[in-house]
């Protein structure tokens, strides 16, 4: 099959610009378009309330997440790929891999491209995967990308 609107979720980790890259070999080779996602998990930001200001630190969040989503497509506009970019806010409803799959979904993606930190153990339990839900629920085929 040859992949025309490949997604990458990205979040600035090693994991996810292996990830990038191997979508841009994939884009390259079939010609394809990228959209490259990154997701702002508000809820972190909530935990903070009485201790900052949240709505300084959503800004800085958002910030942080336009930051990231434009180095990742200069390495793609680099390679010459069609590409566009997508943020999104993840509020009090919903968990970042939900919001992932909805997104490749609505776009409709054609392959879901994501880095593993590929942790195991009481680390992989406790922290969990979000790669790993991604997989349980994405109706597109996903490439997973594991650190090294």
């Amino acid at each position: 099959m040859i992949y025309k609107k490949i997604m990458v979720a990205i979040d600035g980790s090693d994991s996810s610009m292996l990830a990038l890259q191997e979508a841009i070999k994939l884009a390259a080779h079939a010609k394809a378009q990228l959209r490259l996602v990154h997701v702002i998990d508000e809820n972190i930001v909530n935990y903070t309330e009485g201790y900052i200001d949240f709505d300084t630190l959503a800004a800085a969040y958002k910030r942080q997440g336009q930051k990231i989503l434009d180095q990742a497509n200069a390495l793609v506009r680099k390679a010459k790929i069609k590409c566009d970019n997508c943020l999104i806010e993840l509020k009090l409803e919903g968990r970042l891999a939900e919001k992932i799959v909805a997104e490749a979904e609505r776009w409709p993606a054609d392959l879901l491209v994501i880095g593993t930190h590929g942790r195991r153990g009481f680390s992989h339990l406790f922290l969990g995967s979000v790669a790993e839900s991604v997989i349980r629920i994405a109706s597109s085929p996903v490439l997973l990308i594991r650190s090294q």
